[in-house]
């Protein structure tokens, strides 16, 4: 297949999207890329790449054209909301201009926040004359409300309906839980229009050693000690104050768990002002490393930390990171409700406790640091064969396809 991808983030920034195109182009598809200047997580753009430029450039075997875009900054609304305008209207006004004589059977939407980064691309496969699959990473406007990043009624109004313009002119629409299903469904999508469809972990980032000395000294002294490693964006959605009161009640306890918080975002700097403030000698932040490292960082880990905040929306997520914890063959400790709970437990991979209870995280690192070495092993490989069976790359890569081709067959029907 000829294939559009639409997305705000690619390589070099680090999201799944950049291995699915790579799996696709190796399955013999073709695929082009239109997304924006790379500046996620740090908010500025990234040597060698200008924000209000178009550029065309290759990453294996992908075309990738670059949109003009608005630096996210730090700790800045305004900011990011620019960013996330900006994309969609140069999306919108130089999208069309830059797939010039090039045809596609699919457009097909990568997700995340912004949802409303997929408007374009409505546009665009009408323009193209081809179907439209977009893979809701996010949801909207809940997410927006449950954050607290807008709290303006009239605004989250507007938002919803653009939310329903786009799931009412898809033509698939892939959700990675299946506690997704009932709110987009809420919101116009038809029930057979939607799919589940999990994300996946990325086998050459669990298999590599790191290219950098740092992470390589780092995961030296993971291995010294028992070491839980919470890895990625350090930001308000993750309850990082919980993470900090279970350091707090350990170190009260004598449980000799050191907790590292391996990442970079919005909260950094909190964390930092907060574990001086605590006194809290049994958390560190290593800063961030690069993806190819965090396989070998994860497999020097006593276990690895996912967490989110105590709000219905995140009840229904399966946080992206939980995959490629399984895969690591690690041991789990999850502080989640619904839905990403539900996936640890099934897997019997760790252990996983209320969302927003330090207290309860807490007696869950307590009890799997008291279990003996092959208890800790099982764990770590019954999540192993868990994520080979539900969320591998290859299955997954072909699996789109195979929805992707059913659409547009369907498409094809329907236009006679």
């Amino acid at each position: 297949m000829k294939l559009l991808v639409v997305s705000q983030y690619f390589w070099p920034e680090t999201f799944g999207i950049n291995a699915l195109t790579k799996v696709l182009v190796r399955n013999g598809h073709s695929v082009t890329v239109l997304t924006g200047q790379p500046n996620y997580p740090e908010g500025s753009v990234f040597a060698g790449y200008r924000a209000w430029k178009t550029m065309f450039e290759r990453y294996d075997g992908v075309d990738v054209l670059r949109l003009p875009l608005a630096p996210r900054g730090k700790h800045s609304a305004m900011r990011l909301a620019l960013n996330y305008l900006s994309f969609v209207v140069s999306a919108l006004l130089l999208g069309p201009l830059m797939l010039r004589g090039r045809s596609f059977d699919a457009v097909f939407v990568y997700a995340p926040s912004p949802l409303l980064q997929a408007l374009p691309a409505v546009f665009i496969s009408w323009y193209k004359k081809a179907p439209l699959v977009v893979w809701v990473q996010d949801l909207w406007p809940e997410s927006l409300e449950a954050t607290g990043f807008v709290r303006n009624k009239r605004l989250l109004r507007w938002v919803e309906f653009a939310v329903r313009f786009l799931y009412r002119h898809t033509d698939l629409i892939l959700v990675p839980s299946r506690a997704f299903i009932q709110p987009v469904e809420r919101l116009g999508a038809p029930l057979d229009k939607i799919i589940y469809f999990p994300n996946a972990y990325v086998p050459e980032q669990l298999d590599s050693l790191p290219v950098c000395g740092d992470a390589m000294a780092l995961a030296e002294r993971i291995s010294q000690a028992f070491s839980i490693v919470f890895a990625g964006n350090l930001g308000v959605a993750q309850s990082l104050e919980t993470i900090l009161d279970a350091a707090e009640r350990l170190q009260e306890s004598g449980v000799p768990a050191r907790i590292l918080l391996v990442g970079s975002g919005s909260r950094s700097e909190w964390l930092q002002e907060q574990i001086l403030r605590r006194k809290l000698a049994n958390v560190e932040l290593p800063g961030r490393y690069p993806p190819e490292a965090m396989g070998f960082i994860y497999g020097e880990a006593s276990a690895l930390l996912v967490s989110l905040r105590d709000e219905p929306i995140f009840a229904m997520t399966i946080p992206s990171k939980v995959q490629g914890y399984l895969a690591a063959g690690r041991p789990v400790i999850a502080s989640l409700n619904g839905e990403g709970a539900r996936v640890i437990r099934e897997a019997n991979a760790g252990f996983a406790s209320p969302a927003g209870d330090g207290d309860a995280l807490a007696a869950a690192i307590t009890k799997l640091f008291h279990l003996d070495k092959d208890a800790k092993r099982e764990l770590g490989e019954n999540g192993r064969l868990y994520a080979e069976q539900h969320f591998s790359l290859d299955r997954l890569a072909l699996e789109l396809i195979r929805r992707l081709e059913s659409v547009q067959a369907d498409c094809r029907r329907n236009s006679r």
